[in-house]
């Protein structure tokens, strides 16, 4: 039973979860028992002694645990499994990569592959609880999360001569907490930091957890990623941006930072990011790239529009800034769309169909358009060359 005084916080979590999840609440689904919504027994391991194995015993799990939605499985389970991209001509240094709440490795397939052309050898990760079923979720904790990317940094410092590290959304949140407490970190690759979430009231998601499991349960039709979220996911992703808040307050960080982000962004505060990277970022060759239309004044910001009516683009997404525009999956002609976009049934019934579609951020509305999600990066090749100059400017003999 929930007792009155909590009707209030799980309400306006209910929103923030709607947000926070670029999905619809849910509370009934047409399928209630559907496996998806069941969880594995336990997570996997993550603290072999090296990544091939880390790599080997994750897919053998997955390959027990994972609800598979294609016929080719191994072709399915190769695009969320850890991966290793290994550069042709090493330049002695390593980036650690990890995504965000909800998603799998795959979020950094083209910047990867972008990396290790430049000479990194580039490493993902995959937080417990993902790339199986949205069920699994329940089960891991913030030490989980953080655990597997203290580890695996520590792997790659075995390999290379210096470490960069790259966080999505929540993983940005778990990155950049290690860096603020390891010197040895060379600097931040940042994607839509999820420092502090759009809505407050997120921070009930761990009081709500004992009440009810689900935040949100929609089919689960993407491969790539979940659609649905335990209310345990969303109380451990509350905690990244807490303990990155703890760490970033009153402190300064003098390494290199890239950071890009959208305007139109409905998950983050896009105002605390900003905020920190001009007060907290204080290397001058800090670059921030900002999708959106308001100028920023930091000169080491720089503002591109996307107001693209020519690509029926209307604004910019917390995904949508991870993906080539060739990108098979997510790119322009890619084999998945995403309709579900806070627009109501009706709009996403006729996109599914076939129907013109626009794109924009999670519950971005206009008049006379059908709005999906934008799943790619129109300056993604100019994004990635400011993002090569930030890493250009740390001379490998001084990067430890």
């Amino acid at each position: 039973m929930i007792n009155s005084r909590h009707l209030f916080p799980l309400s306006a979590l209910s929103l923030a979860v709607i947000i926070t999840t670029g999905c619809s609440l849910n509370s009934e689904t047409d399928n209630p028992d559907d496996p998806a919504y069941s969880h594995a027994d336990s997570l996997p391991v993550y603290s072999q002694a090296s990544f091939e194995q880390y790599q080997a015993e994750t897919a053998d799990w997955l390959r027990e645990n994972r609800i598979f939605m294609t016929e080719d499985r191994e072709t399915e389970l190769s695009k969320v499994l850890p991966a290793q991209y290994t550069p042709d001509h090493p330049n002695g240094q390593g980036v650690l990569l990890v995504h965000g709440l909800g998603d799998t490795p795959y979020s950094y397939i083209d910047i990867a592959h972008h990396l290790a052309t430049k000479g990194y050898l580039v490493r993902t990760v995959l937080l417990p609880g993902h790339a199986s079923k949205s069920g699994d979720l329940i089960l891991p904790s913030y030490d989980d999360w953080q655990g597997v990317v203290h580890h695996h940094i520590n792997l790659l410092k075995q390999d290379v001569d210096s470490v960069w590290l790259g966080g999505y959304s929540t993983g940005a949140n778990l990155v950049t907490t290690e860096a603020l407490n390891d010197s040895e970190i060379s600097g931040l690759l940042l994607f839509s930091p999820a420092f502090e979430p759009s809505m407050p009231a997120v921070k009930w998601a761990k009081l709500a957890s004992y009440f009810i499991d689900w935040a949100d349960q929609d089919p689960e039709d993407n491969p790539l990623r979940y659609n649905s979220l335990p209310m345990n996911g969303a109380a451990v992703y509350y905690q990244t941006s807490e303990e990155v808040q703890k760490a970033l307050n009153g402190q300064f960080y003098d390494k290199p930072v890239f950071m890009m982000m959208s305007e139109a962004d409905s998950v983050i505060s896009t105002d605390y990011a900003h905020q920190t990277f001009n007060q907290q970022f204080t290397n001058p060759a800090n670059r921030l790239i900002w999708q959106g239309e308001k100028p920023l004044a930091d000169p080491r910001s720089s503002q591109l529009s996307m107001d693209l009516p020519e690509q029926r683009i209307s604004n910019g997404s917390h995904m949508g800034l991870m993906f080539s525009p060739h990108n098979p999956d997510y790119g322009i002609d890619g084999n998945n769309l995403i309709c579900s976009n806070g627009q109501g049934e009706v709009l996403e019934k006729a996109c599914i169909e076939g129907a013109e579609v626009w794109f924009s951020a999670w519950g971005y509305t206009e008049e006379g358009k059908n709005h999906a999600r934008l799943t790619y990066n129109p300056y993604f090749e100019l994004s990635i060359s400011a993002l090569d100059e930030v890493m250009s400017s740390v001379n490998i003999a001084t990067a430890k």
